[in-house]
């Protein structure tokens, strides 16, 4: 693959602004954003409120990307007698500092999520909130919400609890070097050697979070290996996008987190508050996916069935790992989107179809999406027994809108990303590659390559494809503005 040499940073942060405004997202923070953020000098403090928790003395870490500094969560475990283990999630309180309604709430409440664009990030909160004051930062006390639920050695979460405490992150990790230490194919990162006992505390986190994953799994909870392409840019140039993976370290954090939003969820629902659900529903596609497991030599019943579906992904993962990404992103496509809905309590919900569960919602990112700020104030009204801050009619607005902006973020950073694929195959029009067919509808037909990661649309030839089909395909054209990347279709391989 030829390397970009042109500057291109600049033009691609200028695609990702106007997509923003297109899509109802605001790329700037307001004036009064602004003075806001000004005007505050400190991190919140404690209060002296006996009911607040006072746990610096614990091995709390923090696991994210290299890069990040919008640090939500810290998590620690800790071995009981009984052979079950206490994992604690600290969630940041950014409710401590971010008060509803304000400016800043109100920007929030607008854009309901960060975006993260391939050349730039619009952060939902102000950077010196989001990267310093709110965010649970290395060597720093901060308030926190914590979740605390006990897991027995079979991975079944069994009592839990909810409180604010006072928290102290002990080391900033990234997932890359973490996972690559668990899996024993790289010493220790410096940050674990630095702090006595941090390491046993890690690997102890690390083999519940696996137990947590098996069992649900076996539970019906779906395994899926997406690939997300991440840019790497050469001073202001991009030179290229390279394909993210899953690793042992983010489903460690992974899994923690899917424990604490289910304990979240339910924990409201006893205290009779509602809560804003996170729903995949049951997939209208249903006869695709068993169409493409027919495909691959496999067989699902005719209507929707997790655990029989992950059975399937499990033996297509063992049989054929180099291709299961593809097959995963087409099943992430044809089970449809997820959305916000609220719970009321005494009310049915619908459940989360790829995890398998029925109580979930958002709670763990509230510097980085809308709808776990509003769990957390919906949170700590239970913790005080007051009424909730948000009316009935106010939540389900409130659902609507941030499953249209989640979906709205989801546009720009796909189109962005397109642009910036425009912008590396722009000098190999004319060359042939392997794709996967990611979208067949009335609307068009997508396709994914894998050198660079880059999607495009089938503009002639593609009758007969359809999501999952691995194909052959001419690239034709490139529209780096518009973020086009055209192509047409040769045959089915």
């Amino acid at each position: 693959m030829n390397r970009t040499t042109a500057p291109c940073r600049n033009q691609l942060k200028s695609i990702a602004r106007r997509a923003m405004l297109q899509r109802g997202l605001l790329p700037d923070f307001s004036a009064e954003v602004i003075a806001q953020t000004n005007s505050i000098a400190h991190a919140a403090a404690a209060a002296s409120d006996p009911s607040l928790k006072d746990l610096r003395r614990l091995l709390w870490a923090s696991i994210d990307n290299d890069d990040s500094l919008d640090l939500d969560q810290l998590s620690v475990a800790e071995q009981l007698p009984d052979g079950a283990v206490k994992i604690l999630v600290a969630i940041a309180d950014v409710d401590a500092i971010v008060k509803k309604s304000s400016p800043i709430d109100d920007h929030a409440r607008t854009n309901t999520t960060s975006v993260y664009t391939a050349a730039q990030i619009f952060p939902m909160l102000p950077e010196k909130l989001s990267t310093n004051l709110t965010s649970l930062a290395d060597g720093m006390e901060r308030l926190a919400i914590v979740i605390e639920f006990e897991v027995d050695a079979d991975g079944a979460v069994g009592k839990s609890d909810i409180y604010r405490a006072l928290v102290l992150n002990r080391a900033k990790l990234a997932y890359n070097s973490v996972a690559a230490w668990l899996d024993g194919t790289a010493p220790a990162p410096a940050p674990i050697t630095k702090v006595p006992g941090l390491d046993d505390n890690l690997r102890l986190q690390d083999r519940v979070a696996q137990a947590m994953k098996a069992r649900r799994h076996q539970h019906g909870a779906l395994s899926l290996e997406t690939i997300e392409a991440r840019p790497v840019f050469d001073g202001d140039s991009l030179a290229d996008l390279q394909a993210d993976r899953k690793n042992r370290a983010t489903e460690l954090i992974e899994d923690f987190m899917i424990g604490a939003n289910g304990v979240t969820a339910r924990y409201l629902e006893q205290k009779g508050l509602p809560a804003l659900r996170r729903v995949l529903r049951s997939p209208e596609r249903w006869a695709r996916i068993v169409e493409l497991a027919r495909d691959s030599g496999g067989n699902l019943p005719p209507r929707p069935d997790c655990r029989a579906l992950q059975e399937f992904l499990e033996d297509r993962r063992r049989a054929d790992p180099v291709r299961f990404p593809d097959l995963s992103l087409s099943v992430v496509k044809l089970l449809g989107r997820g959305e916000y809905v609220v719970d009321f309590p005494g009310q049915p919900v619908a459940g989360h179809f790829g995890l398998a569960v029925n109580d979930y919602t958002h709670s763990t990112a509230p510097n980085r999406r809308f709808p776990d700020l509003i769990t957390q104030r919906l949170l700590k009204a239970a913790l005080v027994g007051t009424p909730g801050p948000y009316s009935s009619d106010e939540l389900n607005d409130l659902a609507g809108h941030c499953t249209d902006q989640e979906d709205n973020a989801s546009k720009v950073e796909r189109q962005v990303r397109k642009s910036a694929a425009a912008l590396l195959l722009e000098s190999h029009v004319g060359e042939r590659f392997d794709a996967i067919v990611t979208g067949a509808s009335t609307k068009g037909t997508w396709v994914r390559i894998d050198h660079p990661a880059a999607e495009g649309r089938v503009v002639k030839g593609f009758k007969g494809f359809d999501v999952g089909d691995h194909v052959i395909v001419d690239l034709l054209s490139t529209d780096v503005e518009r973020g086009f990347v055209d192509f047409a279709g040769v045959r089915r391989s």
